[in-house]
């Protein structure tokens, strides 16, 4: 039979210099302290390109109306910001009504404090007590008395003790009052205008600013990387857009809900919550302690409290994990300690309004990784899909020896795929890439039997399940799963086989021993016979699977007083194909009347030319089929 070759998955790393690594760190080292020390400027221009993602497809909305570009621009970006304004004065109106309202709010605070602190008889007299303590302490602190002098004369003349002096500032003018007020108003409106002419400018030129980043990017393949763009922006623009749709909806939610309650400021809290909410983790708790604060200085009781924390808690599960998942789909992209560590990341870099930021702008970095190739580190750092594809993983899991693992995320997988299926495209192609690894010279005898136990114990593992297309009633949401079942093929299996009965198999078939898949020449060819088999028996077609000593002179002395029906000779990997020959013959002569079936290939096809044998075109002239019914 002739040699398949199959090149590894995995492929070796590239040498670097340690030139090109201190080159790299130092580049680095260059971005973050630019991002640092110039944050007055690149904050509002990270600003700007994000609400550029969100007013796009208004902005392409106007225009399929057949309004000018330009025209379009000034209209969504002068009602974007009009609203942002709008919103900013309320919250300051808002902030200076709660603010005049405190004093009123105290005595209901020590109300709450002394009824937290009890109200027994031991209470009383540990207030009393420490009410002592305190007198005690301000009589300590309190000054001498002045003694008199001798000649009847005052102290402070006598004894040159400094006389009181207060200095009173003059009243400020009309000019310095005006400074007072606009001081803390020229950065925040700096900013924003910063902000408001690079969305301008960035919506105006939005396709020539694309054309230039392809061009830094590279243009060898322009059809691929400009429809790579053009994806990404579209799917930049319609999760952020949809991000502050359900943040919005949540603000407008939690400020009615705190109106119908009688918090005070309401809308001030429902515009703070949705702002809050792009904080991932904790932006909702912390929208929650302000109102939840008010709501206990506010009501003499518990009541109003109660509710509130009940507004939160409902609201923001039904937000995170109801309506997020149906509009943003499965995920965001970002695997949970990206987020967390881009929050710290950003947070450090750029204070508060990084980590509001930090979110939306490392979903830009990691869609730049997945369609720029120079940047997939940052993909494979910040992103959710797995590094490695679901070979790759198998494998390593297997490797590890840890089985347990692998037969846990295959139990994901079987939620999708068919088994057949999953042992096809997943669980042989690692067998393969151990092969490869085998063939260079890494792979011993005892990591081969270590991966042997390890794929035996993850065999009976799934051998609970059958082999047909699941109804999909219970999808995965495991991301390595997810990539798995998207790797996987179930056209591959043999979920469409007939599942045979013992009144369906002719006599030669019936019986345990009498179908048996011998391992070729090594562990990893009995692994793959292991999964054969139980394929084989899901589909009614009892299998023995056997070790490579089988084909040895005392094997094959038990198979010949065994006499089976059916021998199927498995083996992985792209060499050993005058070995196959030559094992093929033996069996030829020592049990003439025992169909042979080896090869190579995928299960499938093998289990196909035993159930199916005229309808393959897969044949080779030394081997020879049967059916078994």
């Amino acid at each position: 039979m002739p040699a398949i070759e199959v090149t590894p998955t995995i492929a070796a790393p590239s040498a670097r210099s340690p030139a090109d690594v201190v080159s790299n760190v130092a580049i680095g080292v260059f971005i973050v302290a630019a991002l640092y020390f110039g944050r007055e400027v690149f904050v509002p221009v990270a600003l700007a390109i994000l609400f550029s993602f969100v007013l796009a497809p208004l902005v392409k909305g106007l225009q399929k109306l057949r309004v000018p570009r330009a025209l379009a621009v000034f209209v969504v970006v002068l009602i974007a910001f009009a609203t942002l304004a709008a919103l900013t004065m309320a919250m300051v109106g808002q902030a200076t009504q709660l603010a005049s309202e405190l004093p009123t709010y105290q005595n209901t605070i020590r109300a709450k404090i002394a009824a937290l602190k009890g109200s027994g008889a031991g209470s009383g007299v540990l207030s009393r007590a420490a009410d002592v303590l305190q007198d005690l302490g301000k009589e300590l602190d309190r000054p001498k008395a002045e003694a008199p002098a001798s000649n009847g004369t005052p102290g402070p003349a006598r004894d040159g003790r400094p006389i009181p002096v207060e200095v009173h500032q003059p009243e400020p003018g009309a000019i310095q009052t005006l400074q007072a007020f606009l001081a803390p108003l020229i950065h925040p409106l700096t900013t924003t205008g910063i902000v408001l002419i690079f969305v301008v400018f960035i919506l105006l030129k939005r396709e020539d600013l694309r054309n230039r980043f392809i061009r830094l990017t590279g243009t060898y393949d322009l059809q691929k990387t400009t429809a790579a763009f053009d994806d990404a922006g579209k799917r930049l623009s319609r999760l952020f857009l949809t991000q502050l749709i359900v943040n919005a909806g949540f603000g407008v939610v939690i400020g009615c809900g705190l109106a119908a309650i009688g918090v005070p400021s309401a809308l001030l809290w429902g515009i703070l919550a949705a702002i809050l909410r792009f904080i991932p983790y904790l932006g909702a708790v912390l929208s929650a302690v302000f109102p939840m604060v008010i709501a206990a200085s506010v009501d003499p009781g518990w009541t109003m409290l109660a509710w509130t924390a009940a507004l939160f808690v409902i609201a923001e599960p039904l937000a995170g994990h109801v309506i997020e998942p149906l509009a943003y789909g499965r995920s965001t992209g970002l695997s949970p300690v990206a987020i967390v560590v881009a929050a710290t990341f950003w947070t450090w870099l750029w204070g508060p309004i990084g980590l509001v930021l930090a979110t939306p702008l490392t979903v830009c970095l990691v869609v730049l990784g997945r369609h720029v190739e120079r940047l997939e580190f940052l993909d494979v750092m910040l992103g959710d899909r797995p590094a490695l594809s679901a070979p790759e993983i198998f494998y390593q899991r297997i490797l590890a020896g840890d089985p347990a693992e692998a037969a846990d995320k295959a139990e994901e997988v079987l939620k999708e795929r068919s088994l057949s299926a999953y042992y096809d495209e997943v669980a042989l192609e690692g067998l393969r890439l151990a092969a490869a690894d085998e063939a260079r010279g890494v792979l011993d005898a005892s990591r081969r039997n270590q991966i042997l136990a390890s794929i035996r114990e993850v065999v009976e593992d799934l051998s609970d399940h059958e082999d047909r297309r699941p109804e999909l009633t219970d999808a995965t949401s495991d991301p390595e799963s997810e990539a798995a079942v998207e790797q996987t093929d179930e056209s591959e299996g043999t979920s469409d086989l007939p599942v045979l009965g013992a009144t369906d198999l002719k006599e030669a078939f019936q019986g345990s021993d009498r179908v048996v898949c011998i391992g070729a020449r090594s562990q990893l060819d009995e692994a793959a016979a292991l999964m054969l088999s139980q394929i084989l028996g899901k589909h009614g077609l009892a299998a023995d699977a056997l070790p490579p000593t089988t084909l040895l002179t005392t094997g094959l002395e038990r198979l010949a007083k065994q006499s089976p029906a059916l021998i199927c000779v498995c083996f992985i990997g792209p060499q050993g194909a005058a070995h196959i020959k030559y094992a093929v013959r033996r069996l030829r002569r020592r049990v003439p009347t025992a169909a042979l079936v080896s090869g190579n290939s995928r299960s499938t096809r093998a289990s196909r030319r035993i159930f199916k044998p005229r309808a393959t075109r897969w044949k080779h002239p030394c081997e020879e089929s049967a059916e078994p019914a």
